[in-house]
């Protein structure tokens, strides 16, 4: 398994996998989060997969070793040493979550405009984001944020010109060839399409994110009583 081990500061290596984003890529980077996360080294206090990365975090004044070679080496021949022998076909079948969305009117108020883009009625839209089935890449920018790939092309749709200051949770949006549901109120630029009831972070939860990196996740329409029948807003 090809990796590229890089210093990120002075407290912590980048492991790159690949420069791609795609599912061979994205099972490295699984295989390598699992791994660690059962196996930590010596000195290490998180890991953070990403689209075709690992970032190790570590404590230099724990990292074992000799004192002759620096923290960021000493880490990293400990990663060698314990990446040296995983397979990413040796993962866990992926977990799949279904989300409930009222798609469009209010709660979608980009629907229409991305039918439009693609000379489609806004039903089709509908049927063709609800009927992918779609990979949990990566969660980021802010807690929660799932990064799903998946999108059909025929729905695929540049970000807006001019982001909003404020996203509600639960919206469900479209960003260039991926899409995916704001977990908490924020600004941003996608194209929202939906809303969904569910609270996809909740620090409550023993696990606050709904969703984690190497999911599955279907959408499944439903109408604006069932979406109000839930208690959402």
């Amino acid at each position: 398994m090809p990796m590229h081990f890089t210093p990120l500061g002075d407290h912590a290596v980048t492991i790159t996998l690949g420069d791609s984003i795609d599912e061979a890529t994205h099972r490295l980077v699984r295989a390598v989060s699992a791994h660690l996360d059962a196996h930590p080294p010596g000195g290490m206090v998180d890991l953070v997969p990403a689209f075709a990365s690992v970032a190790v975090h570590y404590d230099p004044a724990r990292v074992p070793g000799s004192a002759t070679a620096s923290p960021h080496h000493r880490m990293v021949a400990m990663l060698e040493a314990s990446l040296a022998t995983i397979r990413a076909d040796e993962l866990p079948p992926p977990r799949t979550v279904e989300i409930p969305v009222c798609y469009g009117g209010d709660l979608g108020p980009d629907l229409d405009d991305v039918a439009r883009q693609h000379g489609l009625a806004a039903e089709e839209v509908v049927r063709i984001h609800a009927a992918g089935d779609y990979l949990v890449y990566m969660v980021g920018f802010m807690p929660g944020f799932a990064y799903l790939g998946g999108l059909s092309d025929r729905i695929a749709t540049p970000r807006r010109p001019s982001p909003r200051t404020a996203v509600p949770a639960g919206a469900v949006g479209i960003g260039g060839q991926q899409t995916g549901v704001y977990p908490m109120e924020s600004p941003g630029g996608w194209n929202l399409i939906g809303r969904t009831p569910l609270r996809i972070f909740d620090i409550a939860r023993d696990e606050p994110s709904l969703l984690a990196t190497g999911d599955r996740v279907r959408f499944r329409p439903v109408t604006l009583d069932e979406y109000r029948a839930s208690g959402a807003p």
